[in-house]
């Protein structure tokens, strides 16, 4: 019988647990790999991956993370059984395609069973992207703060975690295929555009003005 683990009302199973910190760790790999721009350019890092590594953890590795544990927080607050599955072969796809100097990034997928109607369906989905909103907000002050510390540690922190949490918000509200944009823009369109015109015009102004140094 699988083992569970409880954090006040939310449950999880020993396998969910396992595939969220794989999922966690393969992703903190394949964004180390692809921050630098693939292969190549993480070997010239030298010592500097393991530190790399870190960060890549604690801002994408914890993006997608969080991202997921709203999905199914929202569910399990609707009556859901739901629990966050890792697709394994999309990890490793992850994992090879930053080396190639992109990224792939699909991690798994929450999955939940019991009836919704079509406005339960739009907050579950709409979870994950409000979720990397919010994350982008916490690390602005990480950043202006490496900046009056002068510690580019805390800096480069900031910058990806900004940068990461914008993009996968916007990314996700795409209305494609299994997307949370497709579920969204069903139960109301009026949200999915304010919140993917927000997220898409504040990973533009990230992009363009945060000027990230890896090496």
């Amino acid at each position: 019988m699988s083992t569970a683990y409880r954090i006040g009302d939310y449950e999880f199973s020993s396998r969910e647990v396992r595939d969220l910190l794989v999922a966690w760790a393969a992703l903190g790999l394949a964004f180390t790999i692809f921050f630098p721009g693939g292969g190549p350019n993480v070997l010239a890092l030298g010592a500097g991956i393991v530190v790399l590594l870190g960060v890549s953890l604690l801002t994408a590795g914890v993006a997608f993370l969080l991202h997921e544990l709203a999905h199914k927080v929202v569910a399990v607050n609707y009556g859901q059984i739901a629990e966050f599955r890792a697709d394994y072969n999309m990890l490793f796809l992850a994992v090879m395609s930053a080396l190639l100097g992109f990224i792939f990034a699909a991690p798994g997928a929450v999955h939940h069973r019991g009836y919704l109607n079509e406005r339960e369906h739009g907050h579950i989905a709409i979870a994950g992207p409000v979720m990397n909103l919010v994350l982008a907000a916490v690390f602005l002050p990480v950043y202006l703060g490496g900046i009056g510390l002068n510690l580019g540690l805390l800096v480069l922190l900031g910058q990806l975690g900004i940068i990461v949490n914008l993009f996968l918000a916007a990314f996700n509200l795409v209305p494609f295929g299994p997307l949370d944009g497709k579920t969204v823009i069903a139960w109301s369109k009026p949200v999915w555009g304010g919140t993917f015109l927000l997220s898409a015009v504040l990973t533009y102004i990230a992009w363009t003005t945060l000027d990230i140094s890896i090496i």
